[in-house]
């Protein structure tokens, strides 16, 4: 226990994610039962800029916070979204965007901070732990791509809307004898498409990880159209690739790109190329379905508001002991503290991705086709 009440500040950053209410009130919970208070910084990392800052990488007001209590967040843990609000606003962008962080800080009182987010949010924070603020980390994606932790939030919320969405699109493909193309959110890692394209029973599942041969789609969706079968349906992650042999036809290397904050590549449009592929190629009527935002969205399923709050909980936890620099992370059922550093990486050129093993994938190519 420290020697005197300590004062907590919380943000949540990159894109929502269904499970950032429980930990937040998980944080609040534990740290008044602690004897602390807690602060929330809206937005983000803009929420540790001065208010009225001015800089072209930063799209949302800056310097905003409220007090956070029991009475704030009683109720949250079954609502989606963050009631912190959230954006991609990167320190790193903002010109002495560190010091100003660190002065907002200071302005308010903070002991530790605890920064809740995903691989670039995260990176901050280990940046701004370097620069000597207390820090804790919350790992948060959807993708579950993040390394050190066994799942992150949010996931089995999105796995499980992606799957409904697939049950569903299963009969509309069937009624119009059509094949389905069904984006769903995967940069680096498919586990969303994965969990959700084989729990639906998708014909073809396509993820980062495997490169997809165009000859073997065309193959399947034709043998099911001879052999009087009357759909297809195909989960792909937005991050899918083809083989090397066949990345012209698929990808236009004159579009422009876009980029966000962090530069990240902002991906979309391989459901609807593909789906114009097969038709040409197979003469089947094919569509494309983008499952996007959707996919963030709505009430964090019940393994979501447990394991949300059980993070919250960790994390205040490690405050109150004075620790600093770790990561809250899920090893088997059990919370653990691990290094930020170690978990991440030590700098962006050696940033890790936690991938799906290439064995799940192989294990299931019997139910496909």
């Amino acid at each position: 226990m420290p020697s005197k009440p300590l004062h907590l500040g919380i943000l949540t950053g990159g894109g929502d994610c269904p499970g950032l209410n429980p930990v937040i009130r998980g944080v609040v919970y534990q740290a008044e039962t602690l004897g602390h208070r807690v602060t929330g910084f809206l937005r983000g990392w803009a929420g540790l800029l001065p208010p009225g800052h001015r800089d072209s990488s930063v799209k949302v007001p800056s310097g905003e916070t409220r007090p956070l209590t029991r009475a704030d967040v009683e109720l949250i843990h079954s609502e989606g979204g963050s009631i912190l609000f959230s954006s991609r606003t990167n320190l790193k962008k903002v010109k002495d965007g560190y010091a100003a962080a660190k002065e907002m800080l200071g302005r308010h009182g903070i002991d530790v901070l605890l920064a809740t987010g995903g691989d670039d949010t995260l990176s901050v924070a280990q940046e701004l732990h370097q620069e000597g603020v207390k820090i804790i980390g919350i790992p948060k994606t959807i993708d579950n791509d993040l390394p050190g932790t066994d799942q992150t939030f949010g996931f089995d919320t999105a796995a499980n809307i992606a799957m409904e969405a697939l049950d569903r699109l299963h009969s509309t493909a069937k009624s119009h004898e059509r094949c389905l193309v069904v984006e769903i959110m995967g940069r680096h890692a498919g586990w969303i498409t994965y969990a959700a394209g084989v729990a639906a029973g998708a014909h073809l599942v396509l993820v980062p990880e495997v490169k997809y041969d165009l000859d073997e789609i065309y193959r399947v969706v034709r043998a099911r159209r001879d052999g009087g079968k009357h759909h297809t349906l195909i989960a792909c992650s937005e991050g899918a690739v083809p083989l090397d042999s066949q990345i012209d036809e698929v990808v236009d290397p004159k579009a422009p790109k876009k980029y966000d904050a962090f530069g990240n590549v902002q991906l979309g449009g391989i459901g609807k190329t593909l789906a114009k592929l097969i038709e040409k190629h197979t003469g089947v009527e094919t569509r494309d379905v983008v499952l996007g935002h959707l996919q963030r969205g709505g009430a964090p399923t019940c393994f979501d508001r447990v394991f949300g709050m059980r993070l919250g909980i960790a994390a205040a936890n490690l405050a109150d002991q004075g620790i600093s620099g770790k990561l809250v992370a899920l090893k088997g059922t059990e919370i653990v503290a691990l290094d930020i550093t170690d978990a991440l990486g030590a700098t962006q050129e050696t940033r890790k991705t936690k991938r799906l093993p290439v064995a799940w994938y192989d294990a299931v190519r019997p139910f496909m086709g």
